[in-house]
């Protein structure tokens, strides 16, 4: 689905990714886990259309999206849920979730998808005329993802979903996403906590310094000595 070969990108004269290759597959959850500083959020920044690449291509389903246009991303079938969550304070829950769902592909089915995001987050469906400002961290965080999939996307790029949230908020996060991904939504999710990245993705890649140092699946990066005691710390 999703393929990135030798992508570069540059802040001015520093280098923040070097010659990033990755892969996302239908159906998969993918980790990109590491440090801060690693490069993660400029990666799915990059992604997304936010930020452009000195060199390296993004390609999906066979489409080369590399200079595509940020707004138009969402038309190749990719959403973002931005770090920090980024709701419009002001606006209603309500008038949050529809924004996400611009795109024409995505209008017409608009009832339909804010049904399913009311299934998974009901406190949403409890809060939707209030604004979005007065909404808790972890209520905010639901909001970011149920935005972007109003957009119908067939790849969602989640950047740093627990930042600022108590543990059992978390938890409750990724189990949703795991309720995603069961429908055939295609996750790349990035975290600066690595183990728990690595428990809720089938593979991932690990970050530092704007390369990926290692990748493969899940249970054997866990596993790894060498991702155990530089990354976990154990």
């Amino acid at each position: 689905m999703l393929e990135v070969r030798s992508l570069d990108v540059s802040y001015g004269e520093a280098r923040a990714l070097r010659a990033i290759d990755l892969d996302v597959a239908d159906g998969e959850i993918v980790s990109g886990g590491g440090p801060n500083g690693a490069g993660k959020s400029t990666l799915v920044n990059t992604l997304a259309g936010i930020h452009r690449s000195v060199r390296g291509s993004i390609v999906m389903d066979g489409t080369d999206i590399t200079r595509v246009p940020p707004h138009r991303v969402c038309h190749y079938g990719l959403a973002i849920v931005p770090e920090g969550r980024r709701v419009f304070p002001h606006m209603s829950v309500r008038e949050n979730l529809e924004l996400g769902a611009y795109r024409a592909g995505a209008r017409e089915d608009r009832g339909s998808t804010l049904r399913w995001v009311h299934e998974l987050f009901p406190r949403l469906a409890e809060r939707e005329v209030q604004a979005a400002g007065n909404l808790s961290g972890g209520e905010q965080q639901m909001l970011a993802i149920g935005r972007a999939l109003m957009a119908k996307p067939r790849l969602l790029l989640l950047d740093e979903p627990s930042l600022g949230l108590a543990p059992i908020i978390v938890d409750e996060v990724f189990e949703v996403v795991r309720s995603i991904n069961a429908t055939g939504v295609g996750v790349l999710l990035v975290e600066q906590n690595v183990e728990r990245a690595l428990h809720a993705s089938h593979r991932g890649y690990l970050l530092s310094e704007g390369r990926i140092l290692l990748g493969g699946s899940s249970a054997e990066l866990l596993a790894s000595d060498s991702v155990r005691s530089a990354v976990l710390g154990v």
